[in-house]
């Protein structure tokens, strides 16, 4: 994995491109914008929950890993689902949610890192993708009304 296929590392920045969309379609506002922000949302929880199935496909299919990997592997979608929560009760706007979420998702590659799965091709296109992702979220965040 020092070297990754050049579909996948296409593939993968390709994730990007509906989190551009939406952060544009919010900035842009109007009658999708509201609409563009929930989605922004979803889709940023949605990788980060898909996150938690990668850590635990290396968790177990590692024969020496920490303790704690089956905990961290499901907490993206324990935070995403909480995260989610303040708006469907009416508490806040999503700009807070966003920020944590966005946070969460940039530093994730140091679990990977912690669950010893660092090759090069794969951190190299971990962390570009996780700040990518990480950032646009909190951009999204916020430019949110």
């Amino acid at each position: 994995m020092d070297k990754l296929p050049e579909n996948a590392r296409l593939l993968g920045q390709a994730g990007l491109l509906p989190q551009i969309a939406l952060a544009l379609a919010v900035f842009k506002g109007g009658p999708l914008g509201w609409t563009a922000l929930a989605l922004a949302y979803a889709y940023a929880a949605l990788i980060f929950s898909f996150l938690g199935g990668v850590w635990w496909g290396i968790g177990i299919a590692k024969p020496a890993v920490p303790r704690w990997f089956p905990l961290v592997a499901v907490l993206p979608s324990l935070i995403g689902l909480a995260l989610w929560l303040p708006w469907m009760l009416g508490w806040t706007w999503p700009g807070p949610q966003l920020w944590v979420l966005g946070v969460l998702i940039a530093l994730s590659p140091l679990v990977d890192r912690a669950l010893q799965f660092a090759p090069v091709g794969w951190m190299r296109l971990r962390w570009q993708l996780s700040l990518g992702l990480g950032g646009l979220t909190i951009l999204t965040g916020l430019i949110a009304p």
